[in-house]
C-alpha cells in the first residue's frame, strides 16, 4: 500500500517527492545509525514522506527529545499526523524545510543536534537547495550531523560546500540503491 501511495504522489510532484518507492529498512537503519539518541535534545526530519526513517526516530528517541517533522506534501503530512499525533514531543509541520528557522524560533529551540533528510536535492531547484543547506548549517549545533541520502553522488560536492566534514556509504538494499551522506557541522 505504501508503494502505491508513494508512486501516486511521485507522479503528481516528482520534483518534491523525488522517489518512486518508500525507503528500505536497510536504508532507514543506516540513516539513523550515527544518532546518539540518549543525548539528543532535538532532531529534525526533512521530507519524512510516509515515515520510513520517522519510525526509527520515534522508536529510539528519548522521552524528552523533541522531534520536528517538516513535510511539504499535504497527503504525506496528513498520514504522518494520523500515525504520530499520539506521541509526546513530536511536532508535525506541513511546510518546506526552507522555513526550519521560523519553527525553531516559534518553539524556542536554539540549536538542533541532528537533521535527517529525505529531500531530493538532485531534483530541487538550486536556490531552494541552497537555502535549505544554509539554514541547516546555521541551526545545527557544533558537531551536529546532517544526514541525507541521494541516489547518485552528483550533489555530493555541492552538499560538501556547506559542510566541510562529509562521509558517505552506499546502501545497495534499497530501490534504487542509495548513498547515505553524513555531514558534520564544524
Amino acid at each position: 500500500m505504501k508503494w502505491i501511495k508513494f508512486l501516486m504522489e511521485y507522479v503528481k510532484s516528482p520534483r518534491t517527492v523525488g522517489a518512486v518507492a518508500p525507503s528500505s529498512e536497510k536504508l532507514a537503519d543506516r540513516m539513523v545509525n550515527d544518532i546518539d539518541f540518549k543525548n539528543a535534545k532535538c532532531i529534525v526530519e526533512y521530507g519524512p514522506g510516509t515515515g520510513a526513517f520517522t519510525d526509527k526516530l520515534v522508536k529510539n528517541k528519548g522521552k524528552n527529545t523533541i522531534l520536528i517533522l517538516l513535510e511539504y506534501n499535504q497527503e504525506f503530512c496528513k498520514e504522518l499526523k494520523d500515525k504520530y499525533n499520539k506521541y509526546d514531543n513530536i511536532l508535525i509541520i506541513n511546510d518546506s524545510a526552507q522555513n526550519i528557522d521560523k519553527y525553531l524560533r516559534e518553539y524556542d529551540i536554539e540549536k538542533v543536534d541532528y537533521v535527517v533528510s529525505g529531500l531530493p536535492f538532485a531534483s530541487l531547484p538550486k536556490d531552494v537547495s541552497s537555502e535549505i543547506l544554509k539554514k541547516t548549517r546555521t541551526v545545527l549545533r557544533n558537531g551536529g550531523l546532517f544526514i541525507t541520502f541521494q541516489y547518485t553522488l552528483l550533489k555530493k560536492e555541492y552538499i560538501a560546500s556547506y559542510f566541510k566534514d562529509i562521509d558517505y556509504e552506499r546502501v545497495l538494499l534499497n530501490v534504487p540503491p542509495a548513498y547515505v551522506l553524513k555531514c558534520q557541522n564544524v
